[in-house]
C-alpha cells in the first residue's frame, strides 16, 4: 500500500480561482474517500487575493523543507510579471529551487509552469501550460520540450497541465496514480466530469469512458457495474438498480452511453484483468476467474478485442513476467 502522499499547493497572488478550486476539491473528496492524500496549502502570504476579487486567508508558509513523499502543485495566476518585478512570485522561485527533496514530485496548472520554469525545473523536460503562455514558457526555459496540444504531460516526477479545467483533469490523473482507476473514476462522477480527458495518453481509462452523459439511470446501471464488475450481472439485475424495466435500459444504455450493456460490463472485466497482470502474480486462470470470466477461452476471446497481445505477452510487456 503506497504512504501518505503530503499534496501542497501553492498559491501565488493573484490565484486563478478554478486552477486552484477544481483540483483541489478533487483531491480533498479523494482524500474524505480514504486515498493516501493529505493536504496542504501553503504560499508566500498568509492572505492572497483571487481572480475573483475574493482572498483566500490561513495559507500555510512555504515549509522550509518538504517531508517525504511530497507532491507540490503550483497553481496558475492572472498575472505573469517579470523575474526580480514581484516579490511573491520571486519568493516562490527560490523556494522551488532549493525545497524539494529526492522524491518529492512536482506538479503545476496553467501558468505555474512559468514558477517551474523559473526555478530550473522544466530543464529539458516535457511540459505544457496555457495555449497563451506556450511562446512565453518556451522563452522562459528554452532547454524544455513545450507540447502545446497535450491537456496535462506527465514526465515522471515533474507534470504540467494547460489551462484553467484540464487541472482537474491532471488531478484526477494523480488521483489515479495514487488510489486507483475506481477512486479517480468515482471523483470524476462527482464533480460531475463524466469524461476525463486523458492528456497525452492514447486512450480513455475504461472506468471513465461512456460517462459524457446525464442519465441518472444509466448512471446508476454504470455505477452498479464498477463497484462489482467479476459479478454476473444480468439486465434484469441491473434494469432494478437502476429503477426501469429491463428493456428500457437497453435501449437507454445504448442512447446515452453508446455501447451495450455486456460490452460495457467487458470492457471493466477486462481492466480488472489488466491490473490483476501487471500488480499480481497471479495465474492467468486465477486472473480470468477474478475478473468474472466464466472460462480462460473467454477471457482470451474478449481480450482480444481490446490487445493486440495475449495476457501472457501483455505481463512481459509491462514487465511483470511470472515464472
Amino acid at each position: 500500500m503506497i504512504d501518505k502522499v503530503s499534496v501542497w499547493f501553492v498559491l501565488t497572488p493573484p490565484v486563478l480561482m478554478l486552477d486552484y478550486a477544481g483540483p483541489a476539491e478533487a483531491l480533498r473528496m479523494a482524500a474524505e474517500s480514504g486515498a493516501p492524500i493529505e493536504l496542504h496549502h501553503c504560499g508566500p502570504l498568509e492572505r492572497a487575493m483571487t481572480s475573483l476579487g475574493t482572498s483566500i486567508d490561513g495559507i500555510e508558509p512555504l515549509p522550509k523543507r518538504l517531508p517525504p513523499n511530497s507532491l507540490v502543485i503550483v497553481v496558475g495566476t492572472t498575472d505573469t510579471p517579470p523575474p526580480g518585478t514581484n516579490a511573491c512570485f520571486d519568493k516562490v522561485t527560490q523556494w522551488l529551487r532549493r525545497a524539494p527533496v529526492e522524491d518529492t514530485r512536482i506538479a503545476s496548472i496553467c501558468a505555474g509552469a512559468l514558477l517551474l520554469a523559473r526555478a530550473g525545473l522544466l530543464a529539458g523536460r516535457r511540459c505544457t501550460t496555457h495555449f497563451a503562455l506556450v511562446d512565453l514558457l518556451r522563452e522562459t526555459e528554452p532547454t524544455a520540450r513545450v507540447e502545446d496540444d497535450s491537456l496535462f504531460v506527465d514526465d515522471h516526477d515533474v507534470l504540467t497541465s494547460a489551462g484553467i479545467t484540464a487541472g482537474i483533469d491532471l488531478a484526477l490523473h494523480l488521483i489515479e496514480q495514487l488510489a486507483g482507476p475506481e477512486m479517480a473514476a468515482d471523483i470524476a462522477r462527482r464533480q460531475v466530469v463524466y469524461q476525463r480527458r486523458a492528456g497525452d495518453e492514447a486512450q480513455l481509462s475504461p472506468w471513465l469512458a461512456h460517462r459524457n452523459h446525464v442519465h441518472p439511470a444509466v448512471h446508476r446501471a454504470q455505477d452498479a457495474i464498477a463497484r462489482t464488475p467479476a459479478r454476473d450481472w444480468s439486465v434484469a439485475d441491473l434494469a432494478r438498480a437502476a429503477h426501469v424495466s429491463p428493456r428500457h435500459l437497453s435501449r437507454l444504455f445504448a442512447e446515452h452511453a453508446g455501447i451495450t450493456v455486456l460490452a460495457y460490463q467487458q470492457s471493466l472485466r477486462v481492466a480488472c484483468a489488466q491490473r490483476l497482470l501487471t500488480q499480481s502474480e497471479l495465474t492467468i486462470e486465477h486472473v480470468a476467474e477474478q475478473s468474472g470470466f466464466a472460462s480462460v477461452r473467454d477471457f482470451r476471446r474478449v481480450w482480444r478485442r481490446y490487445h493486440a497481445v495475449s495476457p501472457s505477452e501483455f505481463r512481459l510487456v509491462i514487465g511483470t513476467a511470472v515464472d
